[in-house]
């Protein structure tokens, strides 16, 4: 099997995709813009080769690049970055080499497009909050009287993370808001409380989940980049029952195969009309890619398993041979900014929690917005030590 793996060099634990695929048996081969000598040696280790182009934004550089492995090699059987910035061009490609394994151009509006997704999740029952395509101020206030009233949020139709969202809660704001929009096209949705569950899962073929994962996140990303905020976020024990029935159907009626996926929901806080009650999950937004920065670890950490080698064998087995080799605990995710003075030290963090601490690293300026410049993971047996860890890595002095 020939496996072109995308910009394998991020995030850099993404080493172990390339890893799990070369011991597998697959002929990993890079591309990226970075050079060779530069890739950290596990990722050189588990490639079979490297091309390098000068950027990876030149669609006919990587298009040569793809015709050299393809000519040296034979047949490419897969191409995939796992990433979402490359996600239109990763399909591109496997057209025009006509590469049958993942999506295709003609499939993915229904992946990107947040006003897309709303009728998938109609089929599949279900409940999503409203949401509307924003084209004029007029417009946003008859959709706004029709759903009674502020608060909302507002965010572009085709885009990653929390980058240029907001959340509007007046008039004053909404005017300020298209005074300043972004020239790409937007949605307004009606605020949903509630904090956000992501449904994770890595599925066959078929459609049916061979690993699944649940993470906690805080009710709005998007302050986190807006106002300064630092991020913390846990991987659950298990997938919340009625959360494990909405991911399964979303696998089903958003067509997915073969892929490494997050999708996120709200559980609700505050019961909403034609949505539910406290507790209820409502779906928010499908990614066609594994959570970002180093969640997929966080996932590890947490179920004593690992997500690179069940992906390798969903690849080139097209199942799950790997069996989870200890006990779930929970594994928490807290970041510092740079912005703000601390009352602990890493010193001081690694005195209190060294035994707990499975991941302490600076994240890369690409993720710093939304996912703080410098974090620690740890895994824990509580959700109540979830939060006195959170709590203690971000004290402010």
């Amino acid at each position: 099997m020939n496996f072109i793996f995308i910009s394998p060099n991020f995030p850099h634990t993404y080493w172990h995709f390339c890893d799990c695929l070369k011991r597998n048996g697959a002929n990993v081969l890079g591309i990226g813009d970075c050079p060779f000598d530069d890739l950290e040696p596990d990722l050189r280790n588990s490639l079979t080769e490297y091309y390098k182009v000068d950027s990876m934004e030149n669609y006919d550089s990587m298009y040569r690049a793809v015709a050299f492995f393809a000519f040296k090699y034979g047949r490419i059987d897969w191409l995939e970055s796992n990433n979402e910035y490359w996600l239109e061009q990763d399909a591109q490609l496997r057209k025009d080499f006509n590469i049958t394994s993942g999506v295709q151009p003609d499939e993915l509006a229904l992946w990107k497009s947040k006003s897309a997704m709303k009728p998938v999740y109609k089929e599949a029952g279900i409940p999503t909050a409203r949401n509307h395509k924003i084209t004029d101020i007029d417009a946003a206030r008859a959709f706004l009287e029709e759903i009674g009233g502020f608060p909302v949020i507002v965010k572009p139709d085709i885009g990653v993370g929390a980058e240029d969202t907001w959340k509007l809660e007046s008039d004053e704001d909404l005017q300020n808001f298209f005074d300043n929009k972004p020239d790409v096209p937007y949605v307004m949705e009606e605020f949903v409380f509630g904090n956000i569950y992501s449904y994770d899962a890595i599925c066959d073929s078929n459609g049916d989940p061979l690993f699944e994962n649940s993470c906690w996140f805080p009710p709005s990303v998007a302050d986190l980049v807006n106002k300064g905020l630092e991020l913390t976020y846990y991987a659950l024990l298990d997938v919340p029952e009625q959360l494990r029935e909405y991911g399964r159907r979303a696998l089903k009626s958003f067509k997915v195969r073969s892929r490494f996926v997050h999708f996120e929901f709200f559980r609700l806080t505050q019961a909403r009309k034609n949505l539910g009650e406290v507790g209820d999950f409502v779906g928010l937004e499908v990614n066609m890619r594994p959570a970002g920065g180093y969640t997929p670890d966080m996932m590890d950490f947490a179920h004593s398993t690992d997500v690179y080698q069940i992906y390798a064998d969903m690849v080139t087995n097209d199942q799950r041979l790997l069996k989870a080799a200890g006990e779930d605990k929970f594994c928490v995710y807290a970041a510092k900014k740079d912005i703000h003075q601390y009352a602990h030290s890493r010193q001081d963090i690694f005195d209190r929690y060294g035994e707990n601490i499975v991941m302490a690293e600076r994240m890369p300026d690409v993720l710093s917005g939304a996912m703080g410049n410098e974090m620690y993971t740890a895994v824990v047996d509580t959700e109540e030590e979830v939060f006195e860890f959170a709590d203690f890595v971000q004290e402010r002095a």
